[in-house]
């Protein structure tokens, strides 16, 4: 990489770190480009020129933190798609399932600000994601829904409810547990909620939880064969 290209690119993620930071603490509306130039220590002029204006710089953060997650569950999916054809075992998606809840929670305790924007998005009806949710990738929804319907297929999950939906709606316990720490431990004051100890036990907790709720009971899957 050349001396200017590797310039480039420590101004563009300069710039992409401090605007997380803005959008995180004021939301998309709230947030200011004076603010982002000022944290960042380059102009708005400059800030224009690489990312066109504040939505495009605001797709450009999202996009990143969409991009590693994505990669992440990529690893999770990886394994359960060698054999397309192959049918689910229980122990293979109850492994799978598991995986995949932890890798979203981890995530999600790792981005705080990331947490923080996806909470504005949501106080504000999701209006502005709604603007640029073409531009992100949706390959993990589709990885997920040929590897739902191989395990609905064996009967291993209650639902036949939408794939996409049960996967925004596993992130949204994740997401919605760790935006509410701060709550938590204002309520609980006695409790261990935020040390390392007290999330491991909450990612244990919400991984049982939403796996013992989309798997289907042993007797359920005995009796939909036998029918």
């Amino acid at each position: 990489m050349s001396p200017d290209k590797r310039r480039g690119e420590a101004t563009r993620e300069a710039i992409l770190m401090a605007a997380e930071a803005v959008f995180a603490e004021h939301g998309f509306k709230g947030a200011r480009v004076d603010a982002i130039a000022e944290a960042s220590g380059y102009n708005k002029t400059l800030i224009f020129r690489y990312f066109g204006d504040k939505l495009g710089l605001y797709v450009a953060v999202l996009k990143r933190a969409d991009s590693e997650a994505n990669e992440l569950l990529a690893h999770v999916f990886a394994p359960f798609l060698e054999d397309e054809a192959a049918p689910f075992q229980a122990q293979q998606l109850r492994t799978f399932l598991k995986m995949m809840i932890q890798t979203l929670f981890d995530y999600f305790l790792e981005h705080p600000r990331f947490v923080r924007m996806l909470t504005w998005e949501m106080a504000e009806g999701w209006r502005t994601y709604a603007q640029i949710s073409s531009q992100f990738s949706t390959a993990d929804r589709d990885q997920f829904e040929a590897l739902f319907h191989r395990a609905r297929s064996s009967g291993l999950l209650r639902s036949d409810f939408i794939p996409v939906l049960q996967l925004a709606t596993v992130g949204q316990i994740c997401l919605t547990y760790l935006a509410s720490l701060p709550l938590y431990q204002v309520l609980l004051p006695q409790e261990d909620v935020s040390s390392v100890e007290g999330l491991a036990r909450a990612r244990d907790y919400v991984v049982n939880f939403v796996v013992a709720g989309m798997m289907a009971d042993p007797a359920e899957t005995k009796a939909g064969k036998g029918s």
